[in-house]
């Protein structure tokens, strides 16, 4: 099994801004979720603990690692998308700088390459085959990942055989507890959005990587 952990709160989700490859340290919110998500998982029988090497991803997988005692493993293949010039923008920051790009990018969705980054396809493989490569290594065992927003919510679609950019129908909030199961070459959701650790601590509008 896969425990998939979107990373917690950080300074840029509550800006609204596209973080991508770049970084934003965590909010104390983001602290907070992470060591609540931490107690429940160290109630939890897991076997390895692996990390996008993204420090929003590094620094929850870190706080998750010293409370249950295990150490971390980094993943470059468990990075959010690289999306390029957008990075570090508002939405509406990119239709003034970008506007024939941001266009392009609503239009095209799943096949645009972003100029100096990646198309959501690109990254919906790359998840595929990072996520199937880490649970053919454990099989048999439970395994934690922490990742992101959009990496989550593109291997979500794919699982679920959905066409890409439903994005919007669903929560995807920092520090959810997600649940996959890879069984005879296919892979099975079990748990979406269990946010259930963080009651008394208030969740951000889902929103970004």
């Amino acid at each position: 099994m896969v425990i998939a952990i979107r990373h917690g709160e950080t300074e840029w989700n509550r800006e609204q801004r596209e973080i991508g490859q770049l970084d934003s340290p965590l909010t104390q919110r983001g602290i907070e979720q992470a060591r609540a998500l931490a107690q429940r998982l160290c109630r939890t029988r897991f076997d390895a603990l692996y990390s996008s090497d993204l420090g929003r991803a590094v620094q929850t997988a870190e706080i998750i690692g010293t409370e249950c005692r295990i150490p971390v493993k980094l993943a470059a293949g468990l990075r959010e998308r690289h999306m390029g010039i957008f990075q570090g923008l508002t939405v509406e920051e990119m239709r003034q700088k970008f506007p024939r790009e941001r266009e392009e990018y609503e239009r095209l969705g799943l096949d645009y390459v972003i100029p100096g980054g990646e198309s959501a396809r690109q990254r919906l493989e790359r998840s595929v085959r990072t996520l199937t490569s880490i649970a053919q290594t454990h099989a048999g065992q439970s395994v934690v990942v922490v990742t992101h927003g959009g990496f989550l919510t593109g291997f979500f679609e794919f699982v679920l055989g959905m066409q890409p950019g439903n994005d919007r129908r669903f929560r995807r909030a920092n520090c959810s507890y997600n649940t996959f199961v890879y069984s005879e070459a296919k892979w099975c959701l079990e748990t979406w959005n269990d946010t259930s650790h963080l009651e008394g601590i208030a969740e951000l509008d889902d929103w970004a990587s």
